[in-house]
This record gives C-alpha cells, sequence and structure tokens, in this order.
C-alpha cells in the first residue's frame, strides 16, 4: 500500500499530537459522553506536554460533529494549534482511547485501522454506460461515468429479416458501450492506481465490460451481482461483497510479498540498525510491519528531516540536529516510507511468523552486495 494520504504530516515539524479513538458506541444522543471523552483525552494530552493551542484544536474536532460519525473509530492528528489530518476508521481500535504527545505523529495503528484498505474502482454498468466511484480508506468520492449509445437498445419479440437485423444492432450498441466502459475504468485506472476493480451490474453488461478490460487488468477485477446503476440500487450486500474482496486481496498480498521477502535474500533489511542504515539512504522499497512485533516500539532517534534516524541519540553524524528527538522505531520508519515513495505492507498481528525479525523488514531498492560495488 502508499501511505501518500500521510503526507501533510511530514510538511511540517512537531511535536504532534496523535489521538485514535473508537467510536463504535455513538449514535443520536452522545453529545455529553462525547464531550467527556475529549476532555479526557485532553487532560492527557496536557500531561504528556502538549501546548494549549493544540489540545483545543484537538477538543474542537472531536466537538465538531453533532451526529454519530458512521464509522467504528476515529483518528486525530494536530500541531501547532492546528488540525492537519481527521480520517475516520474503518476498523475499531483494539483500546478505546489512544492518546499520544510525541516527536513524530503515531501513525502506525492506521496500517490495521484504516491505511490497509485497498483503494478500490467500483463501476456501477448498465447498457447504456456506467458511473465510477473511487473508495479509499478515508471514503468515497465520484469519479466520473461513461456514456455509451443509447440507440438502438432495445429488442423486439419479431422474427423476420428486418428484425433479426434491427436486434444485431442493438447488441453491437451494447458491445460497443461495454469498450466504452471499459475504456473509461481502463483511463481512471491511470489517474487513481486502484487496488481492486469492482464491476457492478447485470451478469450480462458487467461480463461483456469484463472482456473488454486490458489484459493487464483483468487480474485486478471483480464481480458482484448486489446494486446496479440504478438510484437506490445501491445494498448492504454490495458493501458486504466489497468489504470481502478487499480482505480477499489484502490476505493474498500479504502473502505474496512475505514470500517475495523470503526469497530476496540480500536484498531484505531486517533489525532496527539495518532498517535506519537503509531508511537514511532512501534504499528501501517496501517496509513490512508487524503491529505486535517487538521492535515496533523500540526507542530511535530522529531529526528533523526523514532521513536523519540512529540507534543512539550521539549518532550525530546521522541526525544533522544538536537536539534529536525520541521516536517510536515503526513511526520513523513509517515516516521515512511515506516521503520516499515506499510501499508499506502491513502483516497480520498474531500471526506465529517470525519473519520480518522483530515485526519489521524490508525489501531493498539495491541489494548490500551492490552497494559495496559502488
Amino acid at each position: 500500500m502508499q501511505l501518500s494520504f500521510l503526507t501533510p504530516l511530514y510538511e511540517r515539524p512537531g511535536p504532534w499530537a496523535s489521538v485514535h479513538l473508537d467510536t463504535g458506541w455513538e449514535n443520536e444522543s452522545t453529545t455529553a459522553r462525547r464531550e467527556l471523552q475529549a476532555r479526557d483525552v485532553c487532560d492527557s494530552l496536557a500531561r504528556q506536554g502538549a501546548d494549549g493551542a493544540t489540545g483545543r484544536a484537538v477538543y474542537d474536532a472531536l466537538m465538531s460533529r453533532p451526529g454519530p460519525t458512521h464509522g467504528a473509530g476515529r483518528a486525530v492528528f494536530a500541531t501547532a494549534g492546528q488540525v492537519v489530518l481527521d480520517p475516520p476508521l474503518t476498523v475499531r481500535p483494539p483500546a478505546p482511547v489512544d492518546v499520544r504527545w510525541s516527536a513524530l505523529p503515531h501513525v502506525s495503528p492506521l496500517l490495521e485501522l484504516a491505511a490497509q484498505e485497498p483503494v478500490c474502482l467500483v463501476a456501477y454498468i448498465d447498457r447504456l454506460g456506467a458511473d465510477l466511484e473511487v473508495r479509499t480508506p478515508l471514503g468515497s468520492r465520484d469519479a466520473g461515468e461513461a456514456r455509451g449509445r443509447d440507440w438502438p437498445m432495445h429488442r423486439t419479440g419479431r422474427d423476420d429479416w428486418s428484425e433479426r437485423h434491427f436486434q444485431r444492432s442493438v447488441e453491437n450498441t451494447w458491445e460497443r458501450n461495454a469498450g466504452e466502459v471499459a475504456s473509461a475504468i481502463a483511463a481512471c485506472d491511470e489517474d487513481v492506481a486502484p487496488d481492486l476493480i469492482v464491476l457492478v451490474g447485470d451478469p450480462r453488461e458487467r461480463r461483456a465490460v469484463y472482456e473488454k478490460l486490458p489484459p493487464p487488468l483483468r487480474p485486478r477485477a471483480v464481480e458482484t451481482e448486489h446494486g446496479g446503476r440504478a438510484e437506490g440500487a445501491a445494498t448492504r450486500l454490495l458493501d458486504e461483497d466489497i468489504e470481502n474482496a478487499r480482505h480477499e486481496h489484502m490476505r493474498r498480498t500479504a502473502g505474496e510479498e512475505l514470500d517475495k521477502f523470503r526469497s530476496a535474500h540480500d536484498a531484505t533489511a531486517q533489525g532496527v540498525p539495518a532498517l535506519l542504515s537503509a531508511a537514511r539512504e532512501h534504499r528501501i522499497a517496501e517496509l513490512f510491519v508487524r503491529p505486535d512485533g517487538a521492535d515496533t516500539h523500540r526507542e530511535v532517534w530522529v531529526g528533523d528531516e526523514p532521513d536523519q534516524l540512529a540507534v543512539r541519540r550521539t549518532e550525530t553524524q546521522y541526525l544533522g540536529d544538536t537536539r534529536p528527538s525520541s521516536a517510536r522505531a515503526d513511526d520513523a520508519l513509517l515516516r521515512s516510507a511515506t516521503v520516499t515513495g515506499a510501499e508499506v505492507q502491513s502483516l497480520p498481528a498474531g500471526g506465529g511468523d517470525d519473519v520480518p525479525v522483530g515485526g519489521l523488514g524490508a525489501l531493498l531498492r539495491w541489494p548490500y552486495e551492490e552497494m559495496e560495488r559502488r
């Protein structure tokens, strides 16, 4: 997965307030409880040393929605009196409240709670075209439409020569429109780079579109029989189908990427010292994080720049800062991965696997032996 949506967090210095909340209990009459929770969060930030302006900004953000958040959880990231990122969480946090005041934003929970969700391009298809929608960890947005021809469109029941000719024209219109939809999906794919393409509609129309997709897109395309393009056709079953497709994609991708890591040998790094060295040299191509790994919360030292990382505070040659800050290893490496465009792969907690060692590992852009020749 790409974490580019976290980039705003690394465009300004800290320290940062990072709050992860369980909001699954909310309903229309929870204002008093929400206010109590918001005050507790701000009290916790103050005890950890947060400034008053940032505490007030977090409080205002937590109280800004009069109704339920319609999500399992919520995350708020703030610094210097301003909330910078406020994404909803689709998975309920393991603890009701997690509040941190730290040099770097504490983003590692997002790997499990929101960011691991694949980006989906959903095409709501009928014989006239399709409406396109992009679903990301931060919500859904319209992605345009594909318009085909609207005539001839309907068959008749007659069986003479002229009607058979007309019916062939109708079928040609359907096929041509399916090609228009497939072209629109391919164009949107170039802009959005979704992990999954979900085709929604009647079996004939969605299968026709699937067959006209460019071959590289087909392995990412799945079909669902629920929902449709007509107004009001979106259903709970469609959402469940998309969620199931996402989970299957995540399970399959994690397994494939871990196999790649196991077979890469010299082009991998494990252990905090090796990973910090690779991050300083911008060599991490893909970062692996197992949230329950022992190394994830290990203390490291960071400077203002993403490649200023060190195991010890005294390693000033790496930090470039006379006053470095303490940070968690996972948050420091995630900052580096986000800024350098590296992929991030979240691995299931409690899987019983010892790869990568300590819960953190990386595939490198070039192996150590090549580095030695440079």
